[in-house]
């Protein structure tokens, strides 16, 4: 899927706008220390996906998501009001998975770098088994007197 420019500038300032919307005029207690991460706008214009993430514990996370549901409608009409565009999208909240899919990299490559050093133990004091080279080769001798 390949964004039209028109729909990446207005994902931009949709994210501006909500950014602002939730700083300065969206007073909900529920709503935790949050960040607005990205906008993605459906190529008609129509739907408008805004992606968060949350600081905190999961009840913070559910708090903001509830605050946000209830303040969609006040977000989506300033929307409609800076952006002055015929039809404003609509506006769908979605908790980021980024941070979460992050740390279980980061975890992954914590236990993969502790693997490879076990195993650079392991090889530093290993021997072969049988020769250190156990292919055949052909024999001089034989080659010479051919």
């Amino acid at each position: 899927m390949v964004d039209s420019p028109r729909s990446r500038k207005l994902a931009d300032r949709i994210k501006v706008i909500v950014a602002q919307m939730i700083d300065t005029r969206i007073k909900d207690p529920r709503l935790g220390f949050m960040t607005v991460t990205d906008v993605r706008v459906t190529g008609d214009l129509q739907n408008a996906s805004v992606f968060y993430t949350v600081y905190g514990s999961d009840e913070e996370r559910e708090g903001t998501a509830a605050a946000l549901k209830s303040a969609t409608g006040l977000i989506r009409s300033e929307v409609g009001k800076q952006t002055g565009i015929r039809l404003t999208p609509t506006l769908e909240f979605h908790l980021d998975s980024v941070p979460d899919t992050a740390a279980n990299l980061d975890a992954a490559l914590i236990e993969a770098r502790k693997r490879d050093a076990e195993l650079e133990a392991l090889r530093a004091g290993a021997r072969y088994a049988g020769d250190e080279d156990p292919y055949k080769k052909p024999r001089e001798a034989d080659e010479e007197s051919e």
